[in-house]
């Protein structure tokens, strides 16, 4: 799981439209990561309309993030045959045409269908696009433009968690909604900013409906990083996967995979009952309210510098055990806290929360992003939402419910903690056996050390041949992809020998 495989072409162009990318991203990751744990400040509210217990409000904003993480594959197919720019805009459309319909709620069903399902499809549809985009844009910068990026939640969870307080209070929890819809309508500018990374050439024609003017990433790439096709490379291509099943057998990705399925059992948990918790324990509404600003403002600090401290020479390689040490600090937060019920105690534990929640948004992704690869990238972050989904249908209801029997918060963060803490263990340890699996064995043509079982992979995913130019041993690794593609290439006798050197 090293810091990212080899490059070729010029590669992104780290800067200049990125930046608006990166602020459109900033802000889908808000509305994505902050918008259904603020939706929690209208729980009581719901419960007292609906006459529901805790389990039964808790599921609207475990619907809303599970369909955020399990429409993951979705996602990749729509942004592999559409593109990045139209799913954002039907995104958009979706998340604000789910919380205007919810105002109109009559029951709780009502609610699962719209507040969570439409807006949950709405918010994946801007969130998976946007994170690819970021990581056209850029490779130098990627650990800290993914810190600034995922500070969008904090920032926008400090925002939204007193603003539904305050719409609770003067027009209630269906006019609260109604405006609630209105702000999501934010998305739809973020995907319009959303235009592919600019290409070294002139561009090839594209001959599909898919293949539009480069919002897809796979032709983003193909276009923005790497060389043009010569007239003298023949135009057949193989068809495109939408998605690439194949990374599953990646070690770095089956570690990545588990890590995020038992983090996600317990790290929204108390996120997401910490208001209600607060309320319960004598606080009053508003200084409830105000905990999860608390949270918010101690992680807008935490993401940028976690990012930036990641993108240290020294550091980069070893993310997976920064990664690892986020959720360990998380984990153990919650096992310390779990007796807390002054104000002054929960105001420290927001605090330590909020700074290891904030280390541990501004890395997941670039973790995954070096573990996979570029090309394997929106497949594998598809997939890893996937199984992120069924933890969240899991992990928050399970609480509420455990809630509702025990009339006990304590059993709840000793439980979400554990699992946090053993995401990290587990992470620290399956990624010290994979790397000395991939020292153990012999290094294949194209692999820088072992990191990685996709590093030497990553050119099959592309959804075009590469050009070749036999002088250069960069090109070494697209002679081999496009002779098992069966692709004649001019020098393919000049070039074998030297592959075959090279593997023996």
């Amino acid at each position: 799981m090293g810091a990212g495989g080899p490059r070729r072409g010029e590669g992104p162009p780290d800067g200049g439209w990125g930046w608006v990318v990166l602020g459109a991203c900033f802000v889908v990751t808000g509305f994505a990561y902050g918008f259904p744990k603020a939706v929690s400040v209208f729980f009581r509210a719901l419960m007292r309309d609906f006459g529901a217990g805790y389990s039964d409000t808790a599921w609207v904003s475990s619907i809303m993030l599970a369909m955020l993480y399990g429409t993951g594959p979705v996602s990749s197919i729509l942004v592999t045959r559409f593109g990045c720019r139209p799913v954002m805009l039907a995104g958009g459309l979706l998340a604000s045409a789910g919380m205007i319909l919810a105002s109109f709620a009559t029951r709780l069903l009502e609610l699962y269908l719209t507040a969570g399902v439409l807006t949950g499809l709405g918010l994946a549809l801007n969130f998976q696009p946007s994170l690819i985009m970021l990581g056209l844009y850029f490779e130098r910068r990627r650990p800290l433009a993914n810190g600034l990026a995922a500070a969008g939640s904090p920032v926008f969870l400090s925002a939204l968690s007193p603003l539904g307080q305050q719409l609770l209070e003067r027009f209630g929890w269906r006019g609260g909604f109604l405006l609630l819809g209105g702000l999501l309508l934010h998305c739809c500018a973020c995907g319009a900013v959303m235009r592919p990374p600019p290409g070294p050439g002139p561009r090839p024609r594209r001959d599909s409906a898919g293949d539009r003017a480069g919002d897809a990433p796979g032709e983003a790439e193909a276009d923005g990083a790497g060389p043009q096709l010569s007239e003298a490379t023949p135009r057949t291509r193989p068809r495109r996967r939408l998605l690439d099943l194949a990374v599953c057998t990646d070690r770095a990705f089956a570690v990545y995979a588990v890590t995020k399925f038992l983090m996600a059992l317990g790290l929204f948990v108390p996120a997401i009952l910490l208001v209600n918790y607060a309320k319960d324990a004598g606080v009053p509404d508003t200084d409830a309210a105000f905990l999860l600003s608390i949270v918010g403002f101690v992680d807008i600090v935490a993401r940028p510098a976690c990012g930036a401290l990641a993108g240290l020479a020294r550091l980069r390689p070893h993310v997976p055990y920064l990664f690892s040490l986020a959720l360990l600090a998380n984990g153990l937060t919650d096992l310390s806290s779990a007796r807390a019920r002054s104000y002054g105690a929960l105001v420290a534990f927001c605090i330590a929360f909020g700074l290891s929640y904030g280390m541990v948004g501004a890395l997941q992704f670039e973790v995954l992003m070096a573990a996979v690869g570029a090309p394997r990238f929106p497949s594998a972050l598809g997939l890893v939402l996937l199984l992120e989904a069924v933890a969240v249908l899991i992990g928050p209801p399970s609480a509420g419910r455990l809630v509702d029997a025990l009339k006990n918060y304590e059993i709840i963060f000793y439980l979400a903690g554990s699992e946090v803490a053993l995401a990290g263990v587990f992470m620290a340890v399956a990624t010290n056996c994979c790397l000395r699996c991939a020292k153990a064995a012999p290094a294949g043509p194209g692999t820088e050390g072992g990191a990685s079982d996709t590093e030497d992979a990553e050119a099959e995913g592309d959804s075009e041949p590469l050009p070749v130019v036999a002088e250069e041993p960069g090109n070494l690794e697209a002679l081999e992809v496009l002779s098992a593609q069966g692709e004649p290439t001019e020098p393919e006798t000049e070039a074998r020998p030297r592959l075959a050197a090279e593997s023996v």
